[in-house]
C-alpha cells in the first residue's frame, strides 16, 4: 500500500471512529432516556412537517410508504433507487442544499461508512423504545434489514447441493458454469472479498486444507486472494440478479449454472417456475449477510417524520414485505415467516456477516479488488 493510500485510510478510519463515538454517546443517552421517549409526541411532530421521500433498493418501498402514510397520517412516498445511485443522489442533494431523499434504506454500506456518515450527509438514529430489541452491533449505524446472498443450485438437475466447499468452485468442472452479480456494477461483491480477507482469511485457508488435505501456501498472497484469483479464472458469468437467478434455476437445463444470489430471488420459484435450491453446510460459509442501513439525510426538513419512518421499518408491520423474501430484520424479535421460500431461517448461523466497523476500508480497497478480478478473469 502506498503512503498516500495509507494516509487516506488512516484519516478515514479516524473520521469514522470520531463519528462512531458521537453516535455511540447519543445512543447511550437515548438508552438511559428510554422512558422519556414518546411515540405519540413523535407522530404529532411528524404530522407538522413536509412530506418525505424514502430511497430504497427494493420496489416494495412504494407500498411500505403508502402503508406508513395510512397508519400515521404522515405523508411519505417510496422510490426504488439502486445503491450507487442513492449515494450519488444524497451527495448531490446535500451539496445543493435541496433534499429530496429524506431517508435512505439498504444503501452502499462501504460508501455510507466512508463518505456519507463522516461528512454529515446522513445520520443514524435508533428508536429508543426498541433499543433492547436491536443488537448493539446493529445500532450504530442502524441496520434496518440484512440481505442474505447464498450459494444456490438447480434442484431439477441435482438431488442435493453439488458443492460443500468454496474451493471446489475453483476446479475445472465449474469453469464457465458459475454466476454472480457484476462486481463492477454491484461493488458489494468486491467489498465482500475484502470482508473475507479482513475477518475470515484463516477460515478460507482451513477450508482449503479440509478439502485437499494439505495446507495452502500463503507465502505470496492471502488465502482469500488465492481463492478469488482461482474463482475468477473459472470465468463466472457477471450479470444482474434476475439473469443470475435464471442461469441457476431455469428448468430444463442440461448444465445449469451454480450461483450466489439473494434469497429474494427464491420467490421466482413460484412466480416463474424456477428451481432454485439453497446450499447449506458449505465450508467456510453458505453465503453472506449484507446489511442495509436506515439513514436520515442530514439536511432533511422533516427530521421527525424521517425518524418515525425508520422506526416503522423496525417493526414487524413495516418490514414484513422484505422479510417475506428472506431478508432479516435488525429487530431481533422479528423472525422470518414460516413460508419464506429459501428456507434460510434455519441456516443464518452459516452466513458470513458484514462487519460495518471496517466498511470504510472496503471502500478504500474496492478498486484494488476489482482490478485484481479483472487481471485474473479468464474466459
Amino acid at each position: 500500500m502506498t503512503q498516500t493510500k495509507r494516509t487516506k485510510l488512516d484519516r478515514r478510519k479516524s473520521t469514522v471512529s470520531a463519528v462512531a463515538l458521537i453516535f455511540a454517546a447519543a445512543l447511550s443517552g437515548a438508552a438511559h432516556a428510554e422512558d422519556a421517549f414518546n411515540l405519540d409526541a413523535l407522530i404529532d411532530a411528524a404530522k407538522k412537517e413536509p412530506p418525505i421521500t424514502v430511497y430504497a433498493v427494493t420496489g416494495k418501498i412504494v407500498d411500505t410508504a403508502k402503508s406508513f402514510t395510512e397508519k400515521y397520517g404522515v405523508q411519505a412516498s417510496g422510490k426504488k433507487v439502486n445503491e450507487a445511485t442513492q449515494i450519488e443522489l444524497m451527495i448531490r442533494e446535500h451539496q445543493a442544499g435541496n433534499i429530496v431523499g429524506d431517508v435512505s434504506v439498504a444503501t452502499d454500506v462501504a460508501s455510507a461508512m466512508g463518505e456519507l456518515l463522516p461528512q454529515g450527509i446522513v445520520s443514524s438514529w435508533a428508536p429508543p423504545d426498541l433499543t433492547n430489541d436491536i443488537s448493539e452491533k446493529l445500532r450504530d449505524p442502524l441496520v434496518v434489514v440484512s440481505d442474505p446472498h447464498v450459494w444456490t443450485y438447480n434442484t431439477e438437475k441435482y438431488d442435493k447441493c453439488p458443492v460443500s466447499n468454496i474451493w471446489q468452485l475453483t476446479e475445472p468442472q465449474w469453469k464457465g458454469k458459475l454466476a454472480m452479480l457484476d462486481l463492477f456494477d454491484k461493488p458489494l461483491y468486491a467489498d465482500w472479498f475484502n470482508q473475507i480477507e479482513t475477518h475470515h482469511d484463516e477460515d478460507v485457508a482451513k477450508a482449503y486444507e479440509a478439502l485437499y488435505g494439505k495446507p495452502l501456501d500463503t507465502t505470496n498472497q492471502t488465502a482469500t486472494a488465492s481463492w478469488v484469483k482461482a474463482f475468477a479464472e473459472n470465468a463466472p458469468l457477471l450479470s444482474d440478479s434476475s439473469t443470475v437467478a435464471e442461469a441457476a434455476g431455469a428448468p430444463g437445463q442440461a448444465e445449469p449454472f451454480f450461483v450466489i444470489t439473494s434469497t429474494a430471488k427464491y420467490r421466482d420459484n413460484e412466480s416463474k417456475g424456477l428451481k432454485l435450491g439453497l446450499c447449506t453446510g458449505v465450508q467456510p460459509f453458505t453465503g453472506f449477510l449484507y446489511p442495509g442501513f436506515g439513514l436520515i439525510a442530514g439536511q432533511t426538513k422533516s427530521p421527525n417524520a424521517a425518524k418515525l419512518f425508520v422506526r416503522y421499518l423496525m417493526t414487524e408491520e413495516g418490514i414484513a414485505p422484505q422479510i417475506a423474501d428472506g431478508k432479516v430484520s435488525g429487530n431481533s424479535k422479528i423472525g422470518l415467516p414460516a413460508d419464506e421460500p429459501s428456507g434460510i431461517a434455519k441456516h443464518l448461523d452459516e452466513l458470513m456477516a458484514f462487519d460495518a466497523s471496517t466498511a470504510a476500508e472496503d471502500l478504500d480497497k474496492r478498486e484494488s479488488w476489482q482490478d485484481f478480478w479483472r487481471v485474473n478473469y479468464k474466459k
